[in-house]
């Protein structure tokens, strides 16, 4: 059996397996509820507008628009838990139960396991906060009228959130334990939107101390700096947005897109965890 039709029938398996996991479950369960949730906000901020004139327009699509990010936000943690929690009992579980074992037993590399788990884990986690991401995309326009300037960008860069903190869960878990790996990756992505506000606040303050710790946070995990170019691609363009003040200290406005160096950072970042992943799992003990 080639390599390649190993790692897509083993991403194809591992993706049936966390389709029937009760995190998939949990996540659907979670999704409804934030739309709903969502939807009534977004009509009573619509009806409030429109009854009693409070809001001018631009004031209206800006608030549509940090609301917006605020709700993606809950969609970008509920897929760093899911695929953070999944990552660990998909290698590292199977690992200690012996499963690896049997199926390495064969003539089938470590390396194209890993990449086909991690492949199938990708898809699993970046199809939903996409398919997320797009319903309440749709529950805005219906509800107040607006539509983001590029969602297509910001769901993408989503989607590649999630790859950054999965990945680093797989390598985790081919280290720790799988209850561990999930713990850590999900407090690192914590961590990091936290470091990501404080260096905002210290830009807006002019304190390039603290405009430092967002910018090194964001380099050693490109997970706040994704979420800040999707905040970008999904906020109003409008002048009142970008007049607003204190914006870079205010966690859900962004004041500009990301760079091509910062995206192929951020490739680059994945790739070389992913060896490193590659290479643990390579020395491991089964």
């Amino acid at each position: 059996m080639s390599s390649a039709r190993t790692v897509v029938i083993i991403a194809a398996l591992t993706l049936r397996e966390a389709s029937r996991r009760r995190v998939l479950l949990a996540l659907a369960v979670l999704t409804v509820a934030l739309l709903g949730l969502s939807g009534w906000g977004f009509s009573r901020l619509a009806a409030e507008s429109s009854e009693f004139s409070t809001l001018t327009s631009g004031e209206a699509r800006l608030a549509a628009s940090q609301l917006l990010n605020l709700v993606m936000f809950g969609f970008s943690l509920m897929a760093a838990l899911g695929t953070a929690f999944l990552a660990g009992p998909t290698l590292s579980g199977e690992t200690e139960s012996g499963i690896a074992l049997a199926v390495l037993a064969r003539p089938v590399r470590r390396s194209a396991v890993l990449l086909g788990k991690w492949l199938g884990l990708v898809v699993f986690g970046s199809g939903f906060i996409v398919l997320a991401g797009l319903a309440q995309c749709v529950v805005v326009w219906a509800t107040v009228d607006y539509w983001p300037p590029q969602p297509a960008v910001a769901l993408a860069l989503l989607a590649a959130q999630t790859t950054v903190l999965l990945t680093l869960a797989v390598l985790l878990s081919t280290a720790v334990s799988p209850m561990a790996s999930g713990v850590v990756a999900v407090g690192l992505f914590g961590a990091t939107w936290v470091a990501g506000v404080v260096g905002g606040a210290g830009a807006s303050l002019d304190n390039e101390g603290l405009e430092r710790v967002g910018t090194v946070s964001r380099v050693l995990l490109p997970t706040d700096g994704l979420w800040r170019g999707a905040m970008h691609a999904f906020q109003d363009p409008s002048p009142i947005t970008a007049s607003f003040a204190a914006a870079e200290a205010f966690p859900f406005l962004s004041m500009a897109p990301l760079t091509a160096g910062y995206l192929a950072w951020a490739a680059l970042w994945v790739a070389m965890i992913w060896g490193l992943a590659v290479a643990s799992f390579l020395r491991k003990d089964l």
